[in-house]
């Protein structure tokens, strides 16, 4: 494990991390880069889903929110609060595509899977606006990303376990 001065929060190399709103990705190195007169270490991110690298400094790792996947336990939870009873949601499609933005943002795959329950049964009432339709597609693919992970299973199996309990209303 690499140490970073200054750093609340320390990632390893090799390690998997969830960046909000992007996916899942690897830490592929951590590196140095000269910036005016000091020297920036950054992580290297490998995000599998999109086919890209990023780099994050490390010092803003946390603030960006990218935080290690959840645990076994913590994913078994999100996916069954899936069948919880959800709140009414906004009928304003604006409001509520700002409302489920900002949960995306804060990452958590609790917050993530709401977002999915709440946009599909919005979905059965009535059909989404594109960006609240590319929303729910981003949300369903982090839950879906994260939770094969930490659950050590087939995505499609992930998967199929979502939609199964989304029907169970």
């Amino acid at each position: 494990m690499i140490k970073i001065m200054g750093s609340s929060k320390t990632f390893q190399v090799d390690q998997k991390v969830v960046y909000p709103s992007q996916g899942v990705g690897i830490i592929k190195s951590i590196v140095q880069k000269k910036f005016k007169d000091s020297k920036i270490p950054y992580y290297v991110i490998y995000l599998e889903v999109t086919d890209m690298t990023i780099m994050v400094p490390v010092d803003k790792a946390v603030s960006l929110g990218i935080r290690s996947t959840v645990s076994r336990d913590e994913a078994a939870k999100a996916l069954e609060s899936i069948k919880d009873d959800y709140e009414p949601i906004p009928s304003d499609w604006k409001m509520r595509y700002q409302m489920n933005l900002d949960l995306l943002k804060k990452g958590s795959i609790r917050d993530i899977a709401s977002i999915v329950r709440s946009l599909y049964h919005r979905s059965k009432v009535k059909e989404l606006p594109i960006l609240e339709r590319k929303l729910y597609d981003s949300a369903l693919r982090l839950l879906v990303d994260e939770a094969s992970i930490s659950l050590k299973k087939q995505k499609e199996e992930i998967e199929q376990m979502v939609f199964s309990r989304l029907e169970l209303d």
